[in-house]
């Protein structure tokens, strides 16, 4: 195939796009694969088409290798298995809905759990016919509050989905493993780096989950890593280390004090230590010695809201995605004035145990993070303004309604796995996978008879892999500050042929070099412009970043062109004569 840039739909940019965040995003407008249409929504120009086709067709070989069956499914469905499934409120405004002519309620698919379980259930009757697979790349749509990073984050995005279908957990764990040695498969072929992670279902639901991420300072996501096992987890999906029980240690009887002039924790630990009647015997009060005591306000998607109290130590804040994912479906908002206005029984400020609880005076649900564990010993809120109470005793003097796990993760936290060091990086999702279990089949019916000729509910599996993200996540990675530098397997041609310079004589060398590349069997990008300068052409062909490019120039007096590794920046001369052979070869490898 050739694709000549005279005709190609194709203008590139010298300028940064204004609402450009990361590489990825400026450098696909810039080099034109993509353009911005609205918010969170862009048009896939030719190269980028190619692009975005090439990595499908990765996902699909990968895909198909496995066992899998490819199928279609709309992107407009019905409301009515979503309904039967809880989701078209627990989505809540993440969802596009619209209605037809006739007022009938529809949605545009934010994921197809529902009608790949539905499909199946009308489909198979009996456990002869399973496991099974089945898959489908296609456009997903998400209402995103806030959409960002280009094809990143986007509104509407290219997804490849799969669920399997099993009779026993057992089968769940065959099949889970499948999918998972198919997508590092897909990410090794791909050239993505990446790490795969343990993680919260959210609404997706089910049990065991994990994600796959690709390491870069541009993600969204944050994950930990040990720095002595292989542990590895999304922050939301982090569990806390328990400290070591303090029993058999004697704690003074907890005592209110007077503590003025203490508006934030380091000045609390500050009159904590100078005051000789509130120092410790055993050192000196630490900033995690304080108990935070954080209200926020759920909204469930029914509609009903209430509060929650979250006790954690005070050199800690609140991870309102580790929240979010503790309390998911409800979404999470401040706690405003006239939330406390309608809770007199909690001092701003100033928030003790002894106002908090399902059982307590405001009736407010309060949970712990594990660190306050029973034993420990803390400093906080007295539930009166300018005073707190020290000495207080988890499990001793006061108790909670459960934990949770809301904090923020800090590199240097310790492993759940080994006690090891662990670090904190960013990545982006480009895989996720869960073990649904029969959360859907069991709310869709669907069942199938056993050897017995007993009715048995499938258990399921889900997998995603974000096909346009990675497209975007691939540049993330693999580009310099020249521009994109695509891996071969994705790349948009074979190789980037450049006329350089002004004399008829290049310009038909460059014929007949693409025309015998091409019958060779490669697609080739031949920049056979005659207005734009040299240097205009190497520019764009570092900015667009196939990996090869062959320069037909003034070396062609000499009878050779030069070839260079777009990765590399390599370069050597060739004969002319002998190109041919040797880009197919480089090519080819």
């Amino acid at each position: 195939m050739l694709l000549r840039m005279s005709s190609l739909f194709l203008r590139t940019l010298r300028d940064d796009p204004a609402d450009a965040e990361v590489p990825s995003h400026r450098l696909l407008v810039r080099a034109g694969y993509v353009r911005r249409v609205a918010p969170g929504i862009f048009s896939w120009l030719p190269l980028g088409v190619k692009v975005l086709r090439r990595v499908e067709e990765v996902v699909r070989s990968n895909m198909d290798g496995a066992g899998f069956q490819e199928v279609h499914f709309p992107a407009l469905l019905p409301r009515d298995l979503y309904e039967v499934t809880g989701r078209w409120d627990e989505y809540g405004d993440t969802l596009f809905r619209l209605k037809d002519r006739r007022d009938v309620d529809y949605l545009l698919g934010p994921t197809h759990e529902e009608m790949f379980t539905d499909l199946v259930s009308s489909q198979y009757s009996s456990y002869k016919d399973l496991p099974v697979s089945l898959y489908q790349i296609q456009t997903k749509y998400r209402d995103e509050a806030r959409p960002r990073a280009g094809i990143l984050r986007g509104r509407e995005f290219v997804m490849k989905d799969s669920y399997s279908f099993d009779l026993t957990d057992a089968g769940l764990a065959i099949s889970y493993a499948q999918h998972r040695r198919a997508y590092q498969g897909t990410f090794a072929e791909l050239d993505l780096d990446y790490v795969i992670v343990s993680a919260q279902a959210g609404a997706m639901g089910g049990s065991k989950s994990e994600e796959f991420l690709a390491p870069g300072e541009n993600g969204e996501d944050e994950f930990v890593r040990c720095r002595s096992c292989d542990y590895a987890a999304n922050t939301e999906a982090v569990t806390t280390v328990v400290p070591a029980s303090a029993e058999g240690v004697e704690v003074p009887v907890a005592h209110v004090e007077d503590t003025p002039d203490t508006p934030t924790i380091d000045t609390l630990v500050a009159i904590a230590n100078s005051r000789p009647e509130l120092r410790r015997a055993d050192r000196l009060w630490r900033a995690e010695d304080t108990l935070k005591n954080v209200v926020v306000m759920l909204d469930y998607p029914d509609g009903h809201s209430e509060p929650l109290a979250v006790g954690l130590p005070g050199d800690r804040e609140v991870d309102l995605k580790r929240l979010g994912a503790a309390v998911h479906p409800a979404e999470v908002r401040t706690f405003e004035e006239a939330d406390f206005a309608s809770h007199p029984a909690l001092v701003k400020g100033y928030i003790g145990p002894g106002a908090l609880g399902a059982d307590s005076a405001s009736g407010i649900r309060y949970l712990l993070d594990p660190r306050v564990a029973p034993g420990t010993r803390w400093i906080t809120g007295a539930n009166e303004a300018g005073r707190h109470v020290f000495d207080l005793v988890a499990g001793r003097d006061f108790t909670a309604d459960g934990t949770i796990e809301a904090a923020e993760v800090r590199a240097g936290d310790t492993c759940p796995q080994c006690g090891g060091d662990l670090s904190l990086d960013r990545g982006i999702e480009i895989g996720h996978i869960f073990q649904l279990g029969r959360k859907y089949a069991e709310a869709l019916d669907l069942t199938v008879l056993d050897e017995n000729g007993k009715s048995r509910v499938v258990t399921m599996g889900s997998y995603g892999i974000g096909v346009s993200r990675a497209v975007a996540a691939i540049v993330e990675q693999h580009h310099d500050d020249r521009g994109i530098i695509w891996p071969r397997s994705v790349a948009p041609a074979d190789v980037h042929v450049v006329a350089a310079g002004k004399e008829d004589a290049i310009f038909e060398a460059g014929e007949v070099l693409v025309s015998g590349l091409v019958a060779a069997g490669l697609t080739v990008l031949y920049d056979d412009r005659r207005g734009p300068s040299a240097g205009v052409k190497f520019n764009d062909s570092e900015l667009i970043g196939v990996p090869t490019i062959v320069v037909v120039g003034k070396r062609l007096s000499d009878g050779v062109v030069e070839v260079k590794d777009r990765a590399s920046g390599e370069r050597h001369d060739v004969e002319l004569a002998a190109a041919i052979p040797h880009i197919v070869g480089v090519v080819r490898g």
